[in-house]
């Protein structure tokens, strides 16, 4: 009788030993690695910019660009010159829009979420044209807005880019992806 009893306890052992060691094994499982998140990019399909004379004089203006299909496949169906005035402050305002779905897709409230990782970058070739951002993400500007100040009369070009700079931006067009780039051929009359 005590030979049976010592074997009921060697086994009832046993069996409490094999099942402390399969619950810690389960313990020792590696955690999951999250899955990182990516933003992806986003299409845009339409640009347009609508300048505002700051005094009320001229009537405003818009410029658009639209390519419907994206880069590459067909040529753009708009790309509009800028035509403004000498001697001007023009408020300017940039839409983006996703045309090649329906109903079209408003990336410009994106970019305005994510400003700390966007920034609009102006370069004007032989146009006499001063284009300072006027909307910021708290620290940097972003450029959804911005004046754009004409002097004397002149033919040139604005190339215009957004940057994507995610952890990146530190108010400059150096670092980060570019979203989209256009150059628009300018006149100020």
């Amino acid at each position: 009788m005590k030979k049976s009893k010592s074997i009921c306890i060697s086994s009832l052992l046993l069996a409490l030993f094999t099942i402390g060691i399969s619950s810690c094994k389960k313990d020792e499982e590696k955690p999951s690695t999250p899955t990182p998140t990516v933003n992806e990019e986003e299409l845009i399909t339409t640009f347009t910019i609508t300048f505002t004379d700051a005094a009320g004089i001229h009537q405003a203006v818009e410029a658009t660009f639209r390519d419907t299909d994206g880069e590459g496949g067909n040529p753009p169906t708009t790309f509009d010159n800028i035509v403004l005035q000498s001697n001007t402050t023009y408020n300017a305002s940039i839409s983006l829009l996703n045309e090649s779905v329906t109903p079209a897709e408003d990336i410009t409230s994106e970019i305005e979420e994510e400003g700390d990782e966007h920034i609009f970058c102006f370069e004007q070739t032989n146009v006499n044209i001063t284009i300072t951002r006027t909307d910021s993400d708290g620290t940097y500007g972003i450029g959804l807005t911005s004046d754009w100040t004409t002097s004397d009369a002149s033919n040139g070009t604005v190339l215009i880019s957004l940057k994507h700079q995610p952890g990146v931006k530190n108010g400059t067009c150096e670092p980060g992806e570019t979203d989209i780039e256009l150059l628009f051929n300018v006149e100020v009359q």
